[in-house]
């Protein structure tokens, strides 16, 4: 048997994960791991239209393009990065990037840009404030402790930048109960 990768696009989480490995699993796959946006199965062959199709079923696309793959790297590596910070992890983004995908990070935030319209900074930003969002709605964490979390300089800055990509100060967001973007769809305001 023979190891084949296979790219997979719109997994943002450990749901997703378990979803993937579920679905290749009754298709008969032994799968040996599966990361955001990355699954690793043994096979003789791999019948990518049926994989295509179990997928696309769930939410998720095969990716065979190089450039999207590395886009979808990229936007895994992001994720990870937010959903691991505990105001520990106050190392350069570009150059977290660059490592996690192996590639010079100016030509990663270029092919991101070119594929998804918007920039690699932008993307982190509207993530940052997705998870922002997310801790405010459990409503454990003061404002000050999410800041400190998310490695923001200061409450002004979180407050700022949430206002600017929301319309809204997070104590309103609070508020009105505004709802959350998937994760898989924040791209832009």
């Amino acid at each position: 048997m023979k190891e084949h990768v296979l790219y997979i696009k719109n997994m943002v989480c450990d749901r997703c994960v378990r979803v993937v490995r579920e679905e290749l699993e009754k298709l008969g796959y032994r799968v040996d791991e599966v990361t955001l946006g990355e699954v690793r199965v043994r096979a003789r062959a791999v019948d990518r239209t049926r994989v295509a199709e179990v997928l696309r079923a769930n939410g998720f696309e095969l990716i065979d393009d190089r450039r999207m793959r590395t886009v979808e790297q990229i936007k895994a590596a992001v994720l990870r990065r937010i959903r691991t910070l505990d105001g520990e992890n106050r190392g350069n983004f570009s150059e977290y990037l660059a490592r996690e995908v192996g590639a010079e990070y100016h030509y990663l935030s270029g092919l991101f840009s070119d594929m998804e319209n918007v920039t690699v900074e932008r993307y982190i930003i509207l993530q940052r404030i997705e998870r922002v969002k997310e801790l405010l709605k459990y409503g454990e964490l003061t404002l000050s402790e999410i800041a400190y979390r998310l490695n923001y300089s200061s409450v002004a800055h979180l407050s700022g930048q949430f206002k600017q990509v929301t319309g809204l100060t997070p104590s309103e967001f609070k508020r009105r109960k505004v709802p959350r973007k998937p994760l898989d769809r924040v791209t832009r305001r």
